[in-house]
C-alpha cells in the first residue's frame, strides 16, 4: 500500500486522516490529555485525535482552566476562545469600522465638537462678540440693530449654546462608544495573548520532560552497553 493511502482512525470522531492530520496520545500535554479522556474513555497511549476535533478540545480546556481561576467566563472570554479554536485573527480596525456604522448626524456632531472645543472657534466667536457689541454701541456706520442691553446678542447666545449641548453631548457619547469598544479589543488582544503564552509554555516544558526521559533512556541503555562490555571483557580473561 503506498505511504500517501495510508489513513489513521480518530480515537475522537472515528474517522480516517492521513497521518499528517493526526496528532498522537504522546505529543499532547498532560492536562489536554485528561480533558480528551473525559470525553474519550478509550483516549490513551497509542491513540490519535484529528486537527478538527483537537482545536475543540484545546477550546475546551481553555474554557475550563479560565472557569476554574475566574469563575462564571463573559461573553469576551468566549468570543477569544471560539476565535482561538478555529484560528481566527481577533484584532481589528475599530476607527474603520465605527466610521462605517456611523450615520451623517454622528459625524456632524464630531465635527461640531472639534470644532466647538478648539482655540480656534473661541478666538473667532470672541471677535464676533467684541465687533457687535462695538457696532452697536458706537452707531458709527448705521443705527444700531441691537442696542445695549443686546437683547438680540443674548437671544443668538441662548439658541448657540441650545443647540451646541445636546451635539456635544452626543459626540461624546460616541467617544464613549469609541473607547469601550477599543477597551473590549484590547481585553480579547491580550487574553488571547496570555492564553497562548501559557499554552506554549506547556508545550515547551512537556517537550523538555519528553526529551528528558528520552535522554535518561539512551543513558541508561549506554551504560547497559558498558556494563556488557565489561562483563564480556572480564569473561575473556578468565582462564
Amino acid at each position: 500500500m503506498s505511504h500517501n493511502t495510508v489513513t489513521h482512525k480518530c480515537a475522537v470522531c472515528g474517522k480516517a486522516f492521513k497521518p499528517q492530520y493526526l496528532r498522537k496520545y504522546e505529543l499532547l500535554r498532560p492536562n489536554l490529555n485528561a480533558v480528551i479522556a473525559a470525553s474519550v474513555p478509550s483516549w490513551g497511549p497509542g491513540a490519535e485525535i484529528c486537527t478538527t476535533d483537537l482545536r475543540a478540545m484545546r477550546a475546551q480546556y481553555i474554557e475550563q482552566m479560565l472557569a476554574t481561576e475566574r469563575g462564571e467566563l463573559s461573553d469576551l472570554d468566549r468570543e477569544v476562545i471560539e476565535s482561538m479554536a478555529k484560528g481566527e485573527v481577533i484584532t481589528q480596525d475599530l476607527g474603520v469600522t465605527l466610521e462605517m456604522k456611523s450615520s451623517f448626524g454622528e459625524r456632524a456632531a464630531d465635527k461640531v465638537a472639534a470644532i466647538g472645543g478648539s482655540w480656534t472657534f473661541i478666538l473667532s466667536f470672541s471677535a464676533v462678540l467684541i465687533i457687535w457689541m462695538m457696532l452697536n454701541v458706537t452707531a458709527l456706520l448705521f443705527k444700531p440693530f441691537d442696542p445695549y442691553p443686546f437683547i438680540l446678542l443674548n437671544l443668538v447666545l441662548s439658541s448657540l449654546a441650545a443647540i451646541q449641548a445636546p451635539v456635544i453631548m452626543m459626540s461624546q457619547r460616541r467617544q464613549e462608544t469609541k473607547d469601550r469598544l477599543r477597551a473590549e479589543n484590547d481585553y480579547r488582544i491580550n487574553l488571547k495573548a496570555e492564553l497562548e503564552i501559557r499554552q506554549l509554555h506547556e508545550k515547551i516544558d512537556h517537550q523538555m520532560a519528553h526529551q528528558w526521559d528520552k535522554l535518561a533512556e539512551l543513558q541508561q541503555i549506554q551504560i547497559d552497553l558498558l556494563e556488557d562490555a565489561a562483563h564480556a571483557n572480564r569473561n575473556s580473561r578468565t582462564p
